[in-house]
């Protein structure tokens, strides 16, 4: 095997190692947890998910974007500021933790500790895209997928939320010794550089917008949920897509991978019958995973989700047609990064607001199943208006070459 083709089959790999970390920890903390304890466990998940994105935007897409010899500098700067800004935001997470009453306040003041170890533990993927060795990024996220199952696997039943965030975080340890070790060779004797990302401009700005529009709004929304409402709804809506994680890896991998293997089809009319087919298999895959688990017995729902299987399953019909219309829009969305990347931002905008709007309506319409739908609804509507927007493009004789967008994690 070639090198670069080494280096895309580790890249795919860590991918699917990260997704599955992050679907594993939810189903081994819905089986130790009461549904109420997986709710207030989810309220923080949803909180990292969303720091976690920010990063990844405002640091993460900065740094692969980096050529020659900056990259090794931007590696060491990105770690820097990770590590600075993920202190500062820890300290008033522990503080929303002691504000907060009951076991809700104790997670939150644990994520706020360990906030550090993780953000710059997964971090560190980045520096090793931008440096090309992806290879090192999967041996240190691999580490971090066996490190935290085992750990959470050793946590009794019905363990507090506090402490299953507190054993999440501080077992990302391993991982982040092996990942700083691997780093050292490329960032060694250098001084890293932390006035790029609080300057006017940084490019990462352009791309925290994208993300908050097009992902942040609808986590920050699904929160909403649970601090106006009933946490109990967070926890359902969190089971319900942690089931699809297997779908989110493939999303993440057409985002990612993508771009290039589009820009050698040629013009529109290749782009958008190869965006177009990948598009109605990602769909297909969506709703035939939603039937899988919905005629799965209880009895396995709820080694899977513990007590949070009963009201998770009430919502896989929205939660599969959710994920039936994000395949499509995940592709729309795709062709145009490629054929017209200024396109996307007002479809983001537009959309994801219209979903957060859905979701709470329904929720108040309907409670969690209508929140559940809400969210399909503006899913299909976003794909939907991607696709016009891509039938009303000119036709190039080849595409250009697209504008980087942050990809969610």
């Amino acid at each position: 095997m070639s090198r670069r083709g080494l280096a895309a089959v580790s890249s795919v790999l860590d991918q699917a190692a990260s997704s599955a970390t992050n679907i594993l920890v939810l189903v081994l903390a819905a089986r130790l947890s009461s549904a109420s304890g997986f709710a207030a466990f989810s309220m923080v998940y949803v909180t990292f998910s969303v720091l976690l994105g920010l990063n990844m935007a405002y640091v993460g897409q900065s740094v692969v974007l980096e050529h020659g010899e900056r990259r090794a500098v931007a590696c060491r700067s990105a770690v820097a500021f990770t590590g600075s800004a993920s202190l500062l935001v820890g300290a008033a997470l522990a503080l929303v933790g002691l504000v907060l009453p009951g076991p809700a306040g104790w997670a939150f003041l644990a994520l706020g500790a360990v906030l550090p170890l993780v953000l710059v533990q997964d971090g560190l993927r980045y520096c090793f895209s931008a440096l090309r060795t992806p290879e090192r990024a999967l041996a240190a996220d691999a580490l971090r997928l066996v490190c935290v199952v085992g750990a959470l696997l050793l946590q009794p039943s019905g363990a507090a939320p506090g402490r299953l965030v507190l054993v999440w975080g501080v077992s990302a340890l391993p991982a982040l010794a092996l990942g700083l070790l691997l780093l050292r060779p490329y960032v060694r004797d250098l001084r890293a550089d932390l006035r790029p990302y609080l300057r006017r401009g940084h490019l990462g700005q352009r791309f925290v917008i994208e993300f908050a529009v097009g992902n942040g709004s609808s986590q920050l929304a699904v929160l909403g949920l649970g601090v106006f409402a009933t946490p109990l709804a967070v926890g359902a809506l969190r089971g319900a897509t942690t089931l699809f994680g297997p779908l989110n890896v493939l999303f993440n991998s057409a985002n990612a991978f993508g771009p290039p293997m589009l820009l050698r089809r040629g013009g529109k009319r290749a782009v958008v019958r190869t965006t177009a087919a990948l598009g109605l298999v990602l769909a297909v895959l969506g709703a035939g995973w939603a039937a899988v688990l919905y005629v799965l017995p209880d009895r396995l729902g709820r080694q899977l989700l513990g007590d949070t299987w009963g009201s998770a399953a009430a919502l896989l019909p929205a939660t599969g047609a959710q994920y039936a219309a994000m395949g499509l829009g995940t592709c729309a969305l795709l062709t145009l990064r490629v054929l017209a990347p200024k396109a996307t931002l007002a479809v983001q905008l537009i959309f994801s607001v219209l979903s957060v709007i859905l979701l709470l309506v329904g929720y108040v319409l309907w409670g969690a199943p209508g929140a559940a739908w809400g969210l399909a609804a503006g899913s299909a509507l976003k794909a939907l208006a991607a696709w016009t927007r891509v039938a009303r493009l000119p036709l190039p004789s080849s595409a250009p070459a697209p504008t980087p967008s942050p990809v969610p994690n």
